[in-house]
């Protein structure tokens, strides 16, 4: 485009053709929209398409908080089955007749899994959409639960691994999707609110995981009656697991008929044919600050998974026979969490202050790891039950805040991308750190294991500062992308 009648393109340079571009009335229209304070529920626009006006209407739906939750419900029933085995570590051992550290690999494999599957499933996200990536998760969350229901004698160990296998496959499909739903069907003061009711599903999942195992199965000496609890467990999971499938089938939406904010309505207007998944995975990898939130992402979330993976193991060395409380114990880290993921969630959407923040929960997470080691022996179980609750409050009420500076540092990039790339570091560290600290604990004890964990907290504390810094260079606007097909536009325009 040239001459006197030469338009401002989308973001800085030229854009040949006129295709996908506002033109200038559009585009101001636009711009006072974002920038005012008090934005409508329903604001009118115009939007230019391959060379088409359309009318669309900015507006939020009701069925947004039923989406939400009903993603929250089948990750839920997946997280519940990460624990289910480690929490009653002892007695899986003896059903099965197999080793500790065998056990140990039901849980790791739900980080091992993720690791090489993650960006097929966050391709086909980008190509495929939401529903497909629902349909899939549930189905083969539920494939998983009804293979573990045929698994309940000493000698099928192999096949109960299988549908283990299955559970952590749909993870795969889960992990990433909070900030991509919030984005989808939530207005832009109510992202990091949704992000969060997101991530509080899986977290109540692993809460219950922790909690309901050591009741349903109890540990009793005769292993018929010991099958018998197990079977009994294995069922209710996989009834659950049937009825949030069918209820995807059967009402989970890809997205509202009309786009919740402006920048929704930007991004459909966005050809998939500019859209580059390789292309945009090398520009993330070439982001320092979102390249230090990968590592310390992954060190905070990797040292949850170790403890959650080894809890059992830790509370029985110190207090034996204490398999419920075990449970307890972990349920009250999952639920100071969620309070704390609810808060955060809540204080991001009206503060902003995504680096502030982030720093003080990662060192309140390091501090919460020390004072936990250390108490963790005192022989008083109320205080491992105080200690816990501040630790999870912290440390998982990190994981939405990972998500959404995440979200912030790399706009406009793909919310699925950014999330999958920070949830393979955290499985990455957290097979690392479950297997050294394992072995740790079985050499020195627990106090050493722990301490283990508080170094690379310490660490994470350390390079989250550092990030900070980074996150007040000023990025040139040039650098910013056209493909960005179904991302968060939180700065649409630029001149």
């Amino acid at each position: 485009m040239s001459g006197e009648n030469e338009k401002p393109s989308l973001v800085y340079g030229e854009i040949k053709d006129n295709q996908n571009v506002l033109d200038l009335e559009k585009i101001t229209i636009m711009k006072s929209a974002v920038d005012s304070e008090d934005v409508p529920m329903e604001h009118k626009i115009r939007l230019n398409q391959n060379g088409d006006d359309t009318n669309q209407t900015i507006k939020l739906y009701k069925r947004r908080w039923f989406i939400v939750l009903l993603f929250s419900s089948y990750s839920l029933c997946n997280s519940f089955q990460w624990i289910q085995y480690g929490i009653i570590n002892n007695i899986f051992m003896r059903f099965y007749g197999v080793e500790s550290f065998t056990i140990d690999w039901m849980s790791m494999i739900y980080m091992l899994t993720y690791i090489p599957f993650i960006f097929p499933v966050t391709w086909l996200l980008d190509k495929k959409g939401l529903r497909v990536i629902a349909l899939v998760a549930t189905a083969m969350n539920c494939a998983g639960t009804w293979i573990k229901v045929t698994s309940v004698r000493p000698n099928l160990f192999a096949v109960t691994m299988l549908g283990q296998f299955c559970c952590s496959l749909a993870q795969v499909f889960i992990l990433g999707m909070p900030s991509k739903i919030a984005s989808v069907w939530f207005g832009s003061e109510e992202v990091s609110t949704a992000c969060s009711i997101g991530v509080f599903g899986n977290q109540l999942g692993i809460a219950i995981g922790f909690l309901v195992p050591p009741i349903l199965v109890p540990n009793v000496e005769d292993m018929d009656q010991l099958a018998y609890h197990i079977s009994i467990m294995f069922y209710i999971t996989a009834g659950v697991a049937t009825l949030l499938f069918l209820l995807v089938v059967m009402v989970f939406q890809e997205r509202p008929e009309l786009p919740p904010t402006q920048a929704q309505a930007t991004a459909r207007c966005i050809s998939p044919e500019q859209y580059s998944y390789t292309a945009s995975i090398l520009r993330l990898l070439r982001n320092k600050p979102f390249l230090l939130l990968i590592l310390t992402y992954g060190l905070n979330v990797g040292c949850f998974y170790a403890v959650g993976t080894l809890l059992n193991r830790m509370i029985i060395e110190h207090y034996p026979g204490e398999e419920l409380n075990a449970g307890r114990i972990g349920l009250t880290i999952i639920i100071a969490g969620m309070v704390g993921s609810l808060i955060c969630g809540i204080w991001l959407d009206r503060t902003k202050t995504y680096k502030q923040t982030t720093l003080t929960v990662y060192l309140m997470s390091f501090v919460g790891m020390l004072v936990y080691a250390f108490t963790l022996s005192l022989g008083h179980l109320w205080v491992v039950f105080l200690t816990a609750g501040a630790l999870g409050f912290f440390m998982t009420g990190y994981l939405p805040l990972g998500f959404e500076f995440g979200v912030e540092l790399t706009y406009p990039e793909c919310e699925g991308t950014s999330s999958g790339l920070l949830n393979c570091s955290a499985q990455v560290f957290g097979i690392m750190f479950t297997i050294c600290q394992g072995k740790i604990i079985d050499n020195y004890g627990t106090l050493a294991g722990n301490i283990f964990l508080c170094v690379f907290l310490f660490i994470g504390s350390v390079l989250t500062g550092l990030k900070s810094k980074f996150t007040n260079m000023t990025i040139d606007p040039k650098l910013v992308p056209l493909d960005t097909k179904g991302c968060t536009f939180k700065k649409i325009i630029m001149f």
